[in-house]
């Protein structure tokens, strides 16, 4: 009979051989390099100007179609852009501002209108101010 006396013991914890190969390991996370870090942005304002052919139902009805806005929020803001001659609708990204622009454009005329309306309010967008 041979003894050997410096032979490792396994023990009831340790993980054998084939236990390990098992094992699996999740991998690294790639590092972002500072130009690859996500960008917001750019804010814009969709501005709605002012003149004299549209009436304040008119405004009332295109921001509640076009914006989803309360009739209470149109109201104030038609009486923003009559006093003032402008109102900030919305700020967003460009690609919406220029969606948003387009629609109030496109509205067409105010039918209560006691003038000559002959098509929408004019509307602009601009760079937010942060």
């Amino acid at each position: 009979m041979t003894i050997v006396l410096n032979a490792p013991r396994p023990t009831p914890h340790a993980p054998r051989p084939q236990q390990m190969a098992d094992t699996i390991t999740a991998p690294a996370l790639p590092k972002l390099r500072p130009e690859e870090r996500t960008r917001r942005q750019p804010p814009y304002n969709v501005v709605l100007l002012n003149d004299d052919d549209h009436t304040f139902e008119y405004v009332i009805t295109m921001l509640q179609q076009l914006f989803g806005y309360p009739r209470e929020k149109g109201f104030l803001m038609a009486c923003e852009v009559d006093a003032t001659g402008r109102v900030i609708l919305l700020t967003t990204t460009k690609e919406h501002a220029e969606l948003k622009r387009d629609q109030i454009h496109a509205f067409g005329p105010d039918p209560l209108s006691s003038k000559e309306c002959m098509g929408s309010m004019s509307s602009i967008i601009e760079p937010a101010m942060d």
